[in-house]
């Protein structure tokens, strides 16, 4: 495919990628927001954060029948490419366990980081996933990172710590948990970052298996739901026998309560539209977040990411969630920045152009032809 065609692809994969993120994490806060009479008669905000994973999973189940729909029917067409260099190499499903079982940690963890820290320390720490992917991708993948885009990693990252930044120096920003002590701030901020260390392993290893493999988007993403599905989905019986004390707001302090979460659920319908929402959203956001691993990159797959942090942000200040302040602002500026740096786009672009116009009006350069001209342009261009 001649690069010319592929950027719109990419593109789109980006703008899905980052929309449905939002919707996910937008939903998710819609449905921890909610209150709703539990099993003890209480009404409680909806703080279900492992059958809120299992949401999750079920979400990037839905992938894998999409994609078994799909090779129905161009069964035909896939028989005739069989010997193609491009088709899908015969795999072990259970490649994609080690992934799930990241999954399944990461989202887990976040969750409970979420349940203690503030909202802002939340978005902000996530981006902290970037630096770990690109280490991890220059260790175990030997990807070299140009110059260019640590400068444009950096620079998101001091855009992400500006945003989160803001929520927690202005109280009056709109904080999810103002009655959040400091030792649970930093114990959810602590179990925030290691949760995207965990997510960052796994992006490496869907990168250097899936493009091993020549698997299918729509397949990795539907296995590893289905795998994180049952794991997870088992693990909710013995969490409903733990008993955590205050740490949960569910019926009978249990760490997970199932039925504690359908009584919630029948007694306020907006949660259910909320997860609802959240299922859906999923299975676009991997199906385009592991297109993008495949065909671009992990690090650019975090860095697209953690740019849902602005999008939520501006839905929030939208809608009155918070309230705007000038440090936000600064934020969005080193956001897009780095975004633009990161990718090569409009900054590079420009002062490669301005580096190459300066060049052919310097004195005492000898004369090129149109042709030879346009190519040493190009040339430029393209380092």
């Amino acid at each position: 495919m001649c690069p010319g065609r592929a950027m719109p692809r990419h593109v789109l994969l980006a703008v899905v990628m980052v929309v449905t993120g939002s919707i996910n994490t937008l939903s998710t806060k819609w449905a921890d927001s909610s209150e709703a009479v539990n099993l003890d008669g209480q009404k409680q905000p909806f703080n279900h954060p492992f059958l809120q994973a299992v949401g999750m999973f079920m979400g990037e189940l839905l992938c894998l029948f999409v994609f078994g729909i799909r090779k129905c029917m161009r069964r035909n067409h896939e028989v005739a490419n069989a010997d193609d260099a491009h088709a899908p190499r015969n795999y072990n499903p259970l490649i994609f366990l080690p992934a799930a079982i990241c999954d399944m940690l990461g989202t887990s963890i976040m969750y409970i980081g979420l349940n203690l820290t503030y909202a802002s320390s939340f978005q902000m720490l996530r981006g902290a996933v970037i630096i770990f992917t690109a280490l991890l991708s220059v260790a175990f993948l030997g990807r070299v990172i140009q110059r260019h885009m640590w400068v444009g990693m950096l620079t998101v990252l001091t855009g992400l710590l500006l945003v989160g930044l803001s929520d927690i120096l202005f109280k009056d920003s709109g904080s999810s948990n103002s009655n959040t002590n400091t030792n649970g701030v930093i114990a959810g901020d602590l179990l925030i970052i290691l949760a995207q260390i965990i997510v960052a392993v796994q992006m490496v290893y869907e990168e250097r298996f899936v493009t091993r493999y020549n698997v299918h988007p729509l397949a990795a993403v539907g296995w590893e739901g289905l795998w994180g599905f049952l794991c997870l989905g088992l693990l909710l019986i013995p969490f409903y026998y733990i008993k955590v004390g205050n740490f949960s707001q569910t019926a009978g302090h249990r760490l997970e309560n199932v039925p504690d979460a359908f009584e919630q659920m029948k007694n306020n319908r907006h949660i259910i539209l909320a997860i609802v929402g959240n299922i859906i959203s999923i299975a676009f956001f991997n199906f385009a977040g592991i297109s993008v691993t495949v065909e671009l990159s992990a690090t650019t797959r975090m860095v697209l990411d953690s740019v849902r942090t602005l999008v939520i942000w501006v839905f929030s200040l939208i809608i009155g969630w918070q309230k705007f302040q000038w440090l936000q602002i600064v934020g969005f500026l080193f956001l897009v920045v780095g975004m633009s740096l990161y990718n090569d786009l409009i900054i590079m672009p420009a002062w490669r152009r301005w580096r190459a116009g300066r060049e052919l009006r310097e004195p005492g350069r000898p004369e090129l032809g149109l042709d030879e001209e346009r190519r040493r342009l190009l040339g430029n261009a393209v380092q």
